[in-house]
């Protein structure tokens, strides 16, 4: 059997759409590797933060949040890093209990990532008790040193 040249021509258009499939196939596979693990890295930095309010942890602390963190409250109030640290270290601001109920990755990217969580918070603010459900938008940025939280938003849901 023998074939045309025109059967012979028309099997390499699908050779080389076969090697475009491929190699698209597998780029992208390694691009949705990498976003799955940095969003693993991401929910693990956001339990460490969430761990070191709790603990109090001030080394932690530095590590995670961004030197120009704007850390907003549901209550209006909007601190930096170093404000965040001294509430949390002078006993001004206490955190017993932070559970995400909900996590939300709205937008992963190569160095940044936008987060919603619905959060059940406990603790006292100048020896006031409280407790709070709310819902939380975080912005992260991805630094050679791991994620950072750079800016976060709260209001309350009840």
């Amino acid at each position: 059997m023998q074939l045309s040249k025109n059967a012979g021509k028309m099997l390499l258009p699908t050779i080389k759409t076969m090697r475009i499939f491929f190699i698209v196939f597998f780029i992208s596979a390694g691009l949705t590797a990498i976003a799955q693990t940095d969003s693993i890295e991401l929910k693990q930095a956001m339990e460490r933060l969430d761990k070191a309010i709790i603990a109090k942890d001030m080394a932690a602390l530095d590590k995670l949040l961004h030197k120009d963190v704007t850390y907003g409250h549901s209550s209006g109030l909007t601190q930096s890093k170093a404000e965040i640290q001294n509430d949390l270290q002078s006993g001004k601001m206490v955190y017993t209990k932070i559970e995400n109920t909900s996590v939300k990755i709205v937008a992963i990217h190569k160095d940044w990532a936008s987060v919603r969580t619905n959060t059940s918070a406990e603790g006292s603010l100048n020896q006031n008790p409280f407790k709070l459900t709310l819902q939380i938008l975080q912005v992260w940025i991805k630094t050679k040193d791991g994620w950072k939280l750079v800016a976060r938003q709260s209001v309350k849901l009840s």
